[in-house]
């Protein structure tokens, strides 16, 4: 059975989602891995790498999928309609093997056209942002693996613009007094953040809807800042994802944030709410309070922005405050991105593999795969987006 490795395509995607330590892992468990000519490069994994691991190395690509049963991507397939409408050259999906299984990060809210695109291909088509936030799931979350990253890397870009120090300073010249970073969202993206401005030396609050984040919160040294309200008690999903809130609770919040902001330094937003826009809690008034230097890093640019003008991919500045809309964080600490992601598919698929065998046949009576699963054998299989 063959597994195949692509290069990534799109704008702003320097990781690969695969490794030479789980290529060896693959051949290990009974699979032939290729992998396209360049896709490691981003990574710091040469062609050499992967061909020492056991992978062979593919400069086409109807020879690298014409014939592989899995295919392995970060982000989701090429489709011909993006090649026609220019922002793509050429269309991956159409060398996909029928029958063929993807998994990838494949974005199905705001793709919802590439779903029937997989259907009518008659690839089984696995969007990993869906795995469960169960125990078994947690070496398979690549949401996870790679908002932890997302968070460390959100307080380094603030840093890289803010032109202070982060830590308190006391020199013969005088003090120097510690940043106050704010973080809003207290999920991993939001918690590593915390952890990381907490070593720089900054005074960090945070807030977020979750009760339950108050204690983590204060666990890494950060003061929690939060509404008292009823609806707090039921704000988190199943899966562990905020609800969007009440337009009163949005109301009040918004208040609680604007107040704290004035004092802050840097704001580190990371609220998401899975399927939705992102929630605003930054407006302009709030920006405009905030003192001259001031930085406010929005992971959820790519979702609309937690902050009113965040300008997704630029670096704005609005009376002094200085905006920083990234794309893609994870990208850009792509060797350590790409380890942890090819580690959460190699997780995916183990189970699934026969310990004497080696025979592979996913288990469809698996609750992580009827829940990250879109397509299957022609049909899209996921009660979200069948009708």
């Amino acid at each position: 059975m063959k597994i195949a490795v692509m290069k990534e395509r799109r704008e702003h995607e320097r990781r690969v989602a695969a490794t030479p330590e789980t290529v060896k892992k693959f051949i290990g468990l009974g699979f032939r891995v290729a992998v396209e000519m360049g896709a490691g490069e981003a990574s710091r994994i040469s062609d050499a790498d992967y061909i020492a691991a056991g992978a062979t190395i593919e400069t086409d690509l109807a020879v690298l999928l014409g014939d592989a049963n899995i295919v392995l991507k970060v982000q989701r397939p090429l489709l011909a309609s993006e090649v026609l409408a220019g922002e793509g050259k050429v269309d991956e999906l159409a060398y996909f093997k029928r029958g063929a299984i993807l998994l990838a990060i494949l974005s199905p809210y705001a793709n919802t056209a590439a779903i029937y695109a997989y259907a009518a291909a008659d690839v089984t088509a696995i969007s990993l942002e869906f795995v469960p936030r169960i125990t078994r799931a947690q070496s398979m979350d690549v949401l996870s693996s790679q908002s932890n990253l997302a968070g460390y890397r959100a307080v380094i870009e603030a840093i890289h613009v803010f032109d202070r120090a982060m830590p308190m300073m006391m020199t013969a010249a005088g003090t120097i007094a510690p940043a106050r970073v704010m973080v809003l969202g207290a999920g991993v993206a939001g918690l590593q953040a915390i952890a990381t401005a907490k070593r720089l030396g900054a005074v960090v609050s945070a807030t977020d809807v979750r009760a339950a984040s108050k204690e983590q919160v204060e666990s890494l040294g950060g003061k929690f800042v939060m509404v008292e309200s009823e609806e707090v008690a039921n704000a988190e999903t199943s899966g562990g994802y905020a609800k969007e809130m009440s337009d009163d609770y949005k109301r009040r919040q918004a208040e609680l944030v604007a107040e704290t902001l004035k004092k802050q330094d840097i704001a580190i937003c990371t609220a998401l709410i899975p399927g939705r826009r992102a929630p605003v809690l930054i407006n302009d008034e709030m920006v405009y309070s905030m003192r001259p230097g001031s930085v406010i890093v929005d992971l959820a640019a790519e979702q609309g922005g937690n902050c009113s003008l965040t300008k997704p991919g630029e670096v704005v500045e609005v009376n002094g405050v200085s905006i920083i809309g990234v794309l893609n964080i994870p990208s850009r600490l792509s060797t350590d991105a790409s380890a942890l992601y090819a580690k959460n598919l190699l997780n995916y698929l183990m189970p699934h593999v026969h310990p004497e065998t080696h025979a592979f046949k996913l288990n469809w009576h698996d609750e992580i795969v009827l829940a990250s699963s879109l397509t299957h054998a022609g049909e899209i299989i996921h009660p979200t987006f069948k009708h």
